[in-house]
């Protein structure tokens, strides 16, 4: 058996808990914030980049954990003093809560569009490293897990001790290991990505083609994720995934053909 014994808590001062999944969230911003204002003056966007960052963080935080409240409403219900709080938060509902803050803030700074989507081209390039990061968090945690397992050892499974961040029938239990797929996904998706970066054009591109690359991929994990239904035997991140397919395929697809269409009078005289 592969088990996880590694205690969630890392550290404590005084009475406050510093745990794993703390320290890899906060080590996955910083390396987004770094890649992103590296890339930022890599393609030349003007403007404050600080703070739309700022903006986005914030509409992340605040859309993860309202996605992480509905899809686990009953708990919450009978608890509702656990409702403010970081412990828990939804990967899907933080993308949408930045798509959320960014708009808000292109409408009250009066920023370009254009502006806008070369700053997600940006943000896009370190994402899915981020993400990757975060999950190692989750696996240390014990969170995010998958359904049991028939297999009995890594990469079809992993059992964890006893912890107070997942449900005590699955202590000692085989599960699929999802936090790790989830890592090794985004790993994948950040070396395509990185790839790709100034292929896309317009702006915008890079940004749209990354959102489709993750909710295909998330999609597909989230089948063997511990997690109930939400709407048509579907997890709540999987109709999230299904939405952002729905809008950014067709739109990538549209801007990247005009985009090609405008430049062909260009290419011949």
């Amino acid at each position: 058996m592969c088990t996880i014994g590694v205690d969630p808590i890392a550290f404590t001062i005084g009475s406050l808990e510093v745990r794993w999944y703390g320290i890899m969230v906060a080590i996955s911003v910083t390396a987004l914030i770094l890649i992103t204002v590296r890339e930022a003056k890599r393609i030349g966007i003007p403007g404050d980049i600080y703070g739309i960052l700022l903006s986005g963080l914030i509409g992340g935080v605040i859309g993860g954990r309202l996605a992480h409240i509905i899809n686990d409403w009953e708990r919450f219900a009978a608890n509702p003093g656990e409702i403010i709080g970081l412990a828990g938060l939804a990967q899907n509902g933080m993308i949408v809560g930045v798509i959320v803050a960014a708009l808000i803030y292109m409408a009250v700074t009066r920023m370009r569009f254009s502006t806008l989507l070369s700053i997600g081209d940006a943000v896009a390039a370190g994402a899915p490293l981020a993400l990757a990061i975060a999950r190692i968090g989750c696996t240390l945690n014990g969170c995010c897990h998958g359904n049991p397992s028939p297999f009995a050892c890594f990469p079809g499974a992993i059992a964890y001790t006893a912890r107070d961040s997942m449900l005590p029938e699955y202590w000692g239990v085989p599960l699929y290991p999802t936090q790790i797929y989830h890592m090794l996904l985004n790993l994948a998706i950040f070396a395509v990505i990185w790839r790709f970066r100034g292929k896309f054009k317009p702006e915008g591109g890079l940004l749209f083609f990354y959102l489709c690359l993750h909710a295909t991929g998330d999609f597909s994990v989230r089948f063997l994720r511990a997690t109930e239904p939400f709407l048509f035997g579907l997890h709540q991140a999987q109709v999230i995934d299904l939405a952002i397919l729905a809008v950014f395929l067709p739109w990538l697809i549209i801007r990247v053909r005009r985009f090609q269409a405008s430049e062909l009078p260009a290419n011949n005289p």
